[in-house]
């Protein structure tokens, strides 16, 4: 398995999935969180993982880029309550296991309401 095939494989049973049975298979111990509001670790991304997954969100993967050991996953986060998120994330992979993550979020994108000066839109 690559590491960008690990990664989607996490997005689509974690997150899409609502299922944090697996995290050993995906996460290391020490997993190290650049997120300001998640602690390190497995068990930081578990107590984190809980609440936002109550939200009930679906991850809409638009690209996703694999160099070396880093793995970018941008994607349209949609929460149950109609709620769209505009994420950028970033992982270092070591060993098979998710080992580092960097994010960028755009919360609460009203795409109906959204003028790009440009035309493009957000996604």
């Amino acid at each position: 398995m690559t590491n960008k095939e690990l990664v989607l494989s996490f997005y689509e049973e974690v997150f899409n999935g609502h299922d944090l049975t697996n995290l050993d298979r995906y996460l290391h111990p020490d997993y190290k969180q650049h997120s300001t509001t998640v602690a390190n670790g497995r068990e930081g991304f578990r107590a984190f993982a809980q609440k936002f997954l109550s939200l009930k969100p679906h991850m809409d993967i638009l690209y996703a880029l694999e160099e070396g050991d880093l793995v970018v996953v941008f994607f349209k986060c949609t929460l149950e309550n109609g709620m769209v998120n505009k994420v950028f994330d970033l992982y270092r992979v070591t060993d098979g296991l998710l080992t580092e993550h960097w994010d960028s979020v755009e919360h609460d994108v009203d795409i109906a309401a959204v003028v790009a000066v440009n035309g493009n839109g957000p996604f």
